[in-house]
């Protein structure tokens, strides 16, 4: 009888240790729901300098990282472009480009994306297929980390823009320059800088329109 009471009594203490923290999740975060609700991505063209620092880009990273990750596998990684390497990689894509067969001008357009940009967070794919865990659900979860990285990014006050291109997903540009293995992609070229101007609000969907509620 007294070790049931004192598993009884254990057990309420332990309860009562998670109440403030039951409570504290329960309550609303009205900044953050506003900032959900108004948030609009900077045209990429419109960042400059000055961008992150390391200790900066840390911090944005870790809350990034903070996402659904069934099995926790992080399937995913990041690979920090800053401004002194874009040269490199926008003559790697200028020749690739080239041997592809892309139009000029697209070719040029998506080398000076990389040329301008002040620093570009690279978030890399990086499934298990041998895994339980379905590959498509994997990559979910990349995209995720994109998501959680745009938004912390602009949280912290910096401009930026996720876009992706004809790059992400070839393979020559991937193991030539930014060395990805073979079963890797790029989720999203998440550039992040100093805002020159606000973005104007766009149309938003119509929640009715692509809402559906099941019933019995």
């Amino acid at each position: 009888m007294l070790n049931l009471e004192n598993w009884v009594l254990g057990s309420f203490l332990k309860l009562r240790s998670y109440l403030p923290g039951i409570l504290m999740d329960n309550k609303k975060n009205k900044s953050v729901l506003h900032f959900l609700l108004s948030r609009r991505s900077n045209s990429a063209r419109t960042l400059v300098k000055p961008s992150p620092d390391k200790p900066s880009i840390q911090k944005i990273l870790t809350a990034a990282a903070r996402t659904p990750d069934h099995g926790k596998l992080v399937p995913w990684r990041f690979l920090v472009l800053e401004n002194m390497v874009m040269p490199k990689i926008a003559s790697k894509i200028l020749e690739v480009g080239v041997s592809r067969g892309v139009d000029p001008d697209k070719l040029r357009k998506s080398a000076d994306t990389f040329l301008n940009a002040p620093l570009i967070v690279t978030v890399v794919s990086s499934p298990n297929s041998n895994h339980r865990i379905p590959v498509i659900e994997q990559q979910l979860s990349a995209g995720a980390v994109c998501v959680g990285l745009l938004n912390a990014a602009q949280a912290e006050g910096w401009g930026a823009n996720w876009l992706t291109g004809w790059m992400a997903h070839d393979r020559l540009f991937l193991s030539e320059a930014l060395c990805l293995c073979k079963n890797e992609l790029v989720a999203g070229f998440i550039h992040i800088g100093t805002k020159t101007s606000e973005p104007f609000e766009r149309e938003r969907p119509d929640i009715n329109n692509i809402t559906s509620w099941l019933e019995l």
